[in-house]
Order: structure tokens, then C-alpha cells, then sequence
């Protein structure tokens, strides 16, 4: 199934597009990062790896087009949280996701809120993916997460590898680490991004459907 949506939050009408495979049993709830939206082409792919995985997707815009159009507006961490969380709640009341078990995909400013709503929902949260985040400015809910979570960043993305290390240090649940070597921030360079989609996918996997990943990845954990 593939249909348009709709979530409203005081006269703001929050537009996007939501995919449940056959069988789904899991969800992943996209949030995206500054200056982007439910068109992002690197979202997309990675959300379509996701359902191919069995995965349902769910790519939304959390700010309207005047909003975003305010540069400061796509750092209002609070302001991206409140939306991702009415979101998560409207999930839960439709008859097609009331089912399934969530779990966030974050990228840049969108990482960072989607730890904050992880950290206030708790077990309602199953797993976080932080895709080139900035977990960072989440950092005083950190240690309230509870959802299993992956940092993924690109090896060669210096001063946020930096950032990620900080915010790493500060969770305390299941949690890995995967750097993707010669990346940089956007996952432009070849097979880096399909690498990206690779691992979620398991992570998500393992965690939403109780599957364990096929195959190796080159993962690593910090020690905290």
C-alpha cells in the first residue's frame, strides 16, 4: 500500500508519503534535516531498500513551506520534535500503523529531534538510525533513550565523526557506531549510501521484526 497522508498541528498541514509493504510488522518514521523534506532523493533510496526489506516508510515534512523558508526555523529542535512526536501519535491511531512497531530515521537537525521524541516516548520507540546526524543537539536527552540506536557516519565528515563520539558517549541502551569509510556528509561518493541503506535496513530489521541482519558489516562499537 502507498498513499498520500495528511497530519494537521494548529492549521499547519504536514504532507507525506507513507508505504506499507505486505506483511509489514515495523515502521520507520523518517525525520528529516535542515533544508530538506519528503522529497529528499537520498531518503527516498533509503527508504525504499527499507521496503524491499518488509519494512513500512513513512516520509513526512515536519515544517510547512513558509516555515522552512525561515533558516532558524529548521534548528528549532524543540519545534521538529513536537511535530515528529504528533506524528508518531498519529500512527498509533490509524488503523493501518496502530500495529506496527516504530522506529525513527534521522539525518542531520532531523537526528537530533528524533532522539528527543525517543527520549520521550520511551519503549514506544524500538530503534533510532542517525544517518550523518547531529545527535549532538539532543544531548541533555540522550541518556533517556531507550530504543536500541545506530550512529552511521561518513569517514570522511570530521567535525560531525566529533559530534556523533560526544552523543554516543551519552547513551546508555543497546547502541553501535558504524563509520562508512571515504563518506562525507551527504553520502555523494559511489556505494556509500547503498552501504548506508544496507545497515539500517539490518538494524531495523533485528530490532522492529526480530531478524537478525545477513551477512557481515563493518560495523564497530565505542566502548563509553
Amino acid at each position: 500500500m502507498e498513499k498520500l497522508i495528511h497530519v494537521t498541528d494548529e492549521g499547519v498541514d504536514l504532507e507525506g508519503m507513507l508505504k506499507i509493504p505486505e506483511g509489514a510488522k515495523g515502521l520507520v518514521l523518517f525525520a528529516h534535516g535542515s533544508g530538506s523534506s519528503r522529497f529528499s532523493p537520498r531518503n527516498n533510496f533509503v527508504a525504499n531498500i527499507l521496503n524491499e526489506g518488509g519494512l513500512a516508510t513513512l516520509l513526512i515534512d515536519l515544517l510547512s513551506k513558509k516555515e522552512d523558508e525561515v533558516y532558524q526555523t529548521r534548528f528549532n529542535i524543540e519545534l521538529l520534535s513536537e511535530r515528529l512526536s504528533l506524528v508518531v501519535q498519529w500512527l498509533e491511531n490509524q488503523p493501518d500503523t496502530n500495529s506496527l512497531k516504530i522506529g525513527l530515521f534521522g539525518s542531520s537537525t532531523g537526528a537530533a529531534a528524533a532522539f528527543e521524541v525517543a527520549a520521550k516516548l520511551g519503549n514506544k520507540i524500538h530503534a533510532v538510525v542517525s544517518r550523518g546526524g547531529r545527535p549532538d543537539l539532543a544531548m541533555a536527552s540522550l541518556h533517556k533513550v531507550t530504543g536500541a540506536s545506530l550512529f552511521i557516519v561518513g569517514g570522511e565528515d570530521y567535525g560531525v565523526i566529533g559530534l556523533n563520539e560526544q552523543a554516543f558517549d551519552r547513551i546508555e541502551c543497546e547502541k553501535e557506531f558504524e563509520v562508512i569509510p571515504t563518506a562525507t556528509h551527504l553520502f555523494e561518493e559511489p556505494g556509500t549510501l547503498e552501504e548506508v541503506a544496507r545497515v539500517a535496513r539490518g538494524w531495523f530489521k533485528k530490532h522492529l521484526l526480530n531478524q537478525n541482519p545477513q551477512g557481515r558489516t563493518h560495523r564497530r562499537s565505542l566502548d563509553t
